[in-house]
């Protein structure tokens, strides 16, 4: 109760040497803004990739192929792929990416037979603008996923190019799958014959299966039905399809988890290096406030709540930052037509805020309680 009636105090103290304080936030709100930004491609890479008991979807590519425009399989596989037991549905999907190699801003197309596609995947989409109905009556049309629509600024009836494909904008789609947002749905045909005639020729199939524990036993029947043939196939479940083709990209994002670690260790040393200087500088100061009867545990209290105020001014300032850019710059980390996104959420802010809060107390223990053991004569004797 008495540290929050010297709240007053510790402000004080903190806006004391405004430009050491000034210079500590900034460095404070940089650190945290690259540490945020890190935590943001974290949570894509485990939305894109975290496979759960709910997946029953395959992808079937060809084997030792990974950009779209080198997986070239015959359209007809689809009947015998039907035939096999365990198999719901067969999607067969004609991918045409801006740029296979990564990058923030690739629009991927698929094209899909739409009445198929209607009943299975695209079911679950959600219409944010434009209409269904405007997309099967004509044969140029798109539905765009919302991230790739706000990145382009594209709206319903507004034409774009891309990839040498030039489509109309019938509606902009919302789904909790990241590989919806961030590409063009067209039809089958347009694509096949926006990609030199190619009638006849996929890029994949995306096979539902009756039950998740069927994947590894229906995956296996589908490449061994193919092995020998002139295209034999490659088939995984849709996350691991995923992190196989966006490997390199993963691999980086972990990386960078050291960069976020290297971020939070660069908070405490400046906390801590703001404090001690504080702390030094206000021996004599503390000497005077023992004298009118501050416990030492209050005095250590104060220190530890003048580097939380610290910390939390910075890190809240770059944890915003970073989470507005984040959230309104619709990034996605695309690579072989797989798509990574960059998650910026509520919760990302709260981590980032109780990360600095937990920082500042703990830059402040050992000068708290270095400053709360001395002894009174022992101040006035080092001021």
């Amino acid at each position: 109760m008495r540290l929050l009636q010297c709240r007053s105090y510790v402000l004080r103290q903190v806006t004391r040497h405004r430009v050491r304080s000034l210079l500590t936030v900034m460095g404070i709100a940089i650190a945290m803004f690259l540490f945020t930004a890190v935590q943001a491609m974290n949570r894509g890479v485990a939305l894109a990739t975290r496979e759960t008991a709910n997946d029953t979807t395959l992808v079937v590519y060809r084997e030792d192929r990974y950009c779209p425009a080198t997986s070239q399989l015959p359209q007809d596989y689809y009947r015998r792929i039907s035939e096999i037991q365990g198999v719901v549905s067969v999607l067969p999907m004609k991918i045409v990416v801006s740029n296979c190699r990564t990058s923030l801003d690739v629009v991927t197309f698929r094209g899909v037979p739409k009445e198929e596609f209607l009943r299975g995947p695209g079911a679950s989409l959600e219409i944010v603008s434009g209409s269904i109905a405007e997309w099967t009556s004509r044969t140029d049309a798109a539905l765009v996923g919302e991230t790739l629509a706000n990145r382009r600024g594209l709206r319903p009836g507004m034409r774009f190019d891309a990839a040498g494909i030039t489509a109309w904008v019938a509606g902009v789609v919302r789904s909790s799958d990241p590989q919806d947002q961030n590409v063009a749905y067209t039809s089958l045909e347009f694509v096949q014959l926006a990609g030199r005639d190619q009638l006849g020729i996929v890029t994949q199939f995306n096979v539902k299966v009756t039950d998740a524990s069927m994947l590894d036993a229906v995956a296996n029947q589908i490449d061994e039905t193919f092995r020998v043939a002139q295209e034999p196939t490659s088939t995984f479940s849709e996350r691991a399809f995923i992190g196989h083709v966006a490997s390199d990209v993963i691999e980086l994002v972990g990386f960078a988890r050291w960069l976020g670690i290297g971020c939070l260790a660069a908070v405490l040393a400046l906390v801590g290096n703001a404090i001690v200087l504080g702390v030094q500088s206000r021996v004599g100061e503390h000497a005077v406030l023992q004298t009118l009867g501050f416990s030492g545990p209050l005095v250590a209290g104060l220190i530890v709540a003048e580097g939380v105020i610290l910390s939390l001014m910075g890190g809240t300032m770059g944890a915003i930052v970073a989470w507005v850019i984040a959230g309104f710059g619709n990034f996605a980390l695309s690579v072989e037509g797989a798509s990574i996104p960059v998650v910026a959420d509520a919760s990302l802010l709260l981590t980032g805020v109780l990360v600095c809060g937990s920082i500042g107390v703990l830059a402040g223990l050992v000068p708290a309680w270095q400053a709360s053991r001395r002894e009174i004569a022992e101040c006035f004797r080092a001021a």
